[in-house]
């Protein structure tokens, strides 16, 4: 069982993939699942349960901007309303949602975590590979703090464009995905995305700030 966790879609300020077209591209790419994680609201993932199969699991996620960094809430059923890191962990929670710390580390990223040996408490899984770290050395801190801290590792394409849709991933042998991140059943892979990729995204990020203003 294959399962992309960290993609974007129209519904992200940086994104333009139409859900539908997310999950058909993961199917073609001989995915099981995918979880949707739009910057700041679960539209998209909400959305893409349209197209949720008895074969083909969607997960609803939200990367959330906080004031330390972003942190990705998955299974969720509700917008997180704050933007303040602990307050998002608890509406996280409350839901009985699943936290991951997405490319952590990653110095190039202005909105990346750095957690510390405190956080520990706070955080379910991290993101041990993201396609769309530029060093390798940012994917690598973050492996080397799930196993000092016991944190299950996740990873995730980021995909922003179809070209990144399945560049990252877990791969599991159970059917409860859920369980399998928490109980860390699950192993990751990934290929690095191209730098063309960050281009495009910073592309749209202007496109939209002119067009809106």
């Amino acid at each position: 069982m294959k399962y992309d966790l960290h993609i974007h879609s129209k519904y992200s300020s940086d994104g333009l993939l139409e859900v539908k077209e997310i999950v058909e591209i993961a199917i073609k790419r001989g995915f099981d699942g995918i979880a949707i994680t739009d910057h700041n609201t679960i539209k998209g993932g909400v959305k893409s349960k349209a197209y949720e199969t008895e074969k083909f699991k969607v997960i609803v996620g939200s990367e959330i901007s906080t004031e330390r960094g972003d942190v990705i809430g998955l299974f969720l059923s509700e917008e997180i309303k704050s933007n303040d890191f602990s307050r998002v962990i608890s509406e996280i929670k409350d839901q009985n949602g699943i936290i991951i710390i997405p490319h952590p580390f990653d110095e190039s990223r202005h909105l990346a975590f750095h957690p510390t040996d405190k956080d520990r408490k706070y955080i379910d899984c991290i993101e041990g590979f993201n396609s769309r770290c530029i060093a390798q050395k940012y994917n690598n801190k973050a492996i080397e703090f799930g196993k000092k801290h016991k944190i299950p590792i996740t990873a995730g394409s980021d995909a922003h464009f179809a070209n990144e849709i399945g560049n990252a991933g877990i791969s599991t042998d159970s059917e409860d995905l859920r369980d399998a991140i928490l109980k860390n059943e699950i192993r990751i892979f990934g290929k690095q995305s191209s730098i063309v990729n960050h281009v495009g995204t910073k592309a749209i990020k202007l496109w939209r700030k002119i067009k809106s203003g």
